[in-house]
């Protein structure tokens, strides 16, 4: 019996949704919540990304760090447009992410 695993690449934003983060995870809702409560001091804390835009799931961590790295590298528009098709409305993800 082979194991599945979960792998997620995130997009944080502040408040006023003007600065992105993108990080990859194993587990999206303690990252989250990690980021909502500052536990980690970074770019997240510093710039007060504390809100879930876009999340995509992966069962391969090397697919999910090439992806996090390909998104990295994107101008802002494309980022945006990114979000916009998996959240049209740019809802904070926050508390619909428990028990994925």
């Amino acid at each position: 019996m082979s194991r599945q695993y979960n792998f997620f690449v995130y997009i944080m934003a502040n408040k006023h949704k003007n600065v992105l983060y993108i990080g990859v995870t194993n587990d999206l809702e303690r990252r989250v919540y990690e980021h909502e409560t500052g536990v980690n001091y970074g770019f997240t804390k510093k710039y007060n990304c504390h809100y879930l835009l876009y999340y995509e799931h992966f069962t391969n961590i090397e697919d999910a760090i090439d992806r996090e790295k390909e998104i990295k590298k994107w101008r802002r528009e494309k980022k945006d447009r990114l979000i916009s098709e998996f959240n049209p409305e740019w809802r904070f993800l926050n508390k619909e992410i428990e028990n994925i």
